[in-house]
């Protein structure tokens, strides 16, 4: 099984990152805007569209205030297993780290999620670190 592992660090206070991440229906509006286009919830799961036309289901497993840290699945398109989690650490005054992991199945499919995971933590860094953030 392939597990991906990324992080970066945010500029912004622990707890504005944390609010953010946690509103797991609000994406595209508050995370990771121009990553995600579109984010709805239907029950214990959340539709996500993203910038490349992609939707994908994702079903949240955990949010745990305790530990910053929001679970999900996917179901259904190429990839028969996956699980991910991101996560927010202090690291300094005004300033935390997110860190993504996730695994998946099939191993080769690993390169074009890391590429997603790349990209959606870029969009993440922008959104919350402009004006307009958190």
């Amino acid at each position: 099984m392939a597990s991906i592992r990324r992080q970066v660090r945010i500029d912004r206070p622990s707890a504005e990152v944390w609010d953010a991440l946690r509103d797991v229906g609000a994406l595209h509006t508050r995370l990771v805007v121009g990553f995600v286009t579109d984010c709805r919830l239907e029950g214990d799961s959340r539709i996500v569209t993203f910038a490349n036309g992609m939707t994908v289901r994702e079903r949240i497993v955990d949010i745990s205030e305790e530990d910053q840290r929001v679970a999900w699945s996917a179901e259904g398109g190429s990839l028969s297993h996956h699980n991910a989690s991101a996560q927010v650490v202090p690291v300094a005054s005004g300033a935390c780290n997110v860190v993504w992991i996730a695994d998946l199945l099939p191993n080769e499919m690993a390169p074009a999620i890391a590429a997603m995971i790349d990209q959606g933590l870029a969009a993440m860094k922008r959104t919350l670190e402009s004006a307009n953030g958190a």
